[in-house]
């Protein structure tokens, strides 16, 4: 792909859009960086604070373990640790820096500070609004679309910010990701100039390889990556592509204080795009050249297969990263569109369909499937075999099999996507 080509500048923009660090699972982190901004808005510590959150946020906040609370959960305890210890500057990593006596500060707010959780008001998939009162005066921040993007700002009810172009959802992202399609993801990953992306790529494979690591030597969620070493053994590429994704999660999820790079606005996405193909880049013993390039076919399918499903949905998004790892591994190991095409479609004919249902330590073994389904994705293929059109919700043509599984993530889903939240809230 030649650097003239629209499409190549795009690329690049949509990477360094993608792959940026945060600490912690992105939505209860969403939910600080929104506190710590109306607090800072406030000028001064609240005493109520009311949050309203869309379900699917709730949803991806009741399990998980937000890092630097002393271990604790859900809406209250993220939109506390903002309040109390966060800097909005930081944006994900705004809780990054907290102290021990504002561990213990954040555990005196929660006790002593009414906090209440409403559902939004509006039908938005993924919509946020912090609001804090101090005696006649409040402010409030509203997120909306994604993690990080900021639609609305007020101040004792009075407009400071209003970005009305990002209420629209098509325009909530500086590039369009419509015009992806895997045959260009391979030509641009195969042409890039490294040092366009170089910055990006580097970080995110200190970054993931430094929280998967923690995660194999330590106690966090439910140990997956580690028990699959037990298991298994260190001795197969496989097992340990597996393993380093699903400790990376296991940290994560168990609240681990580390940075992840992110893809999709998931971390869980951005280490199971990552980890798996650094394993096959030393077993392979390939210079960090191709590793790059490998990992930009893994992050751009990734972000490919999501755009379709949308940031937050019934669908597991592990599951585009895990594919997106097995389309990586495939190139790395010296295919090309073709066998990328495939492994593709075969490995989203084995795993599609595996439910959200928030983020918790069980998602590190949804993790490891989703790589295992991409490793035999590639595999399957290699050995002469495939999956056809016509055999379920597979069609003929990569890019039809991808809006196949789109419709389904975003459309087909939603009811699925309901009645998860409700039998996770006890309805």
């Amino acid at each position: 792909m030649k650097k003239s080509d629209e499409r190549y500048s795009a690329y690049i923009t949509i990477l360094h859009e993608e792959l940026i660090p945060a600490m912690g699972c992105t939505e209860p982190i969403a939910i600080a960086y929104a506190a710590a901004m109306a607090r800072k808005i406030l000028e001064k510590t609240p005493g109520k604070v009311v949050i309203e959150a869309s379900e699917n946020i709730i949803k991806n906040v009741k399990s998980v373990v937000v890092p630097n609370t002393g271990k604790l959960k859900g809406i209250e305890a993220a939109a506390a640790a903002g309040i109390v210890a966060g800097d909005a500057d930081k944006v994900l990593e705004v809780i990054s820096r907290v102290t021990d006596e504002k561990k213990k500060e954040i555990a005196t707010f929660l006790k002593e500070t009414e906090i209440t959780v409403q559902t939004a008001k509006s039908d938005l998939i993924f919509d946020l609004i912090v609001h804090v009162y101090c005696g006649d005066e409040c402010a409030a921040v509203q997120i909306s679309h994604y993690h990080t993007n900021i639609t609305k700002v007020t101040k004792n009810n009075e407009t400071v910010l209003h970005n009305a172009h990002c209420d629209d959802l098509n325009t909530t992202q500086a590039t369009d990701r419509s015009f992806m399609k895997v045959e260009d993801i391979i030509d641009f990953a195969e042409t890039v100039e490294i040092d366009e992306v170089r910055e990006v790529l580097e970080r995110q494979i200190a970054f993931n390889t430094a929280i998967a690591k923690e995660g194999i030597r330590n106690d966090w969620g439910a140990n997956v990556g580690s028990t699959l070493l037990k298991a298994w053994g260190d001795d197969d590429v496989k097992v340990r592509a597996k393993a380093m994704a699903a400790a990376g999660s296991d940290a994560r999820m168990g609240g681990c204080e580390l940075p992840v790079i992110i893809v999709s606005g998931s971390g869980n996405q951005g280490l199971t795009a990552s980890l798996p193909v650094i394993e096959y880049a030393k077993e392979l013993n390939v210079d960090q050249d191709k590793l790059y390039r490998a990992l930009l076919v893994s992050n751009l399918v990734t972000i490919h297969q999501k755009t379709g499903i949308g940031r937050l949905s019934a669908y597991c998004g592990a599951i585009c990263a895990g594919v997106g790892a097995g389309a990586g591994i495939t190139w790395i190991c010296g295919g090309g569109f073709k066998e990328v095409a495939h492994t593709i479609v075969n490995a989203l004919a084995i795993v599609s369909g595996i439910i959200c249902d928030g983020a918790k330590p069980s998602c590190a073994g949804k993790i490891a499937t989703a790589v295992e389904a991409g490793i035999l994705g590639y595999h399957l293929y290699k050995n002469g075999q495939q999956f056809y059109g016509g055999e379920g919700i597979i069609v003929k043509g990569v890019e039809n099999t991808i809006r196949n599984i789109g419709r389904l993530g975003s459309v087909g889903m939603r009811e699925t996507d309901k009645e998860i939240i409700r039998i996770m809230m006890g309805k």
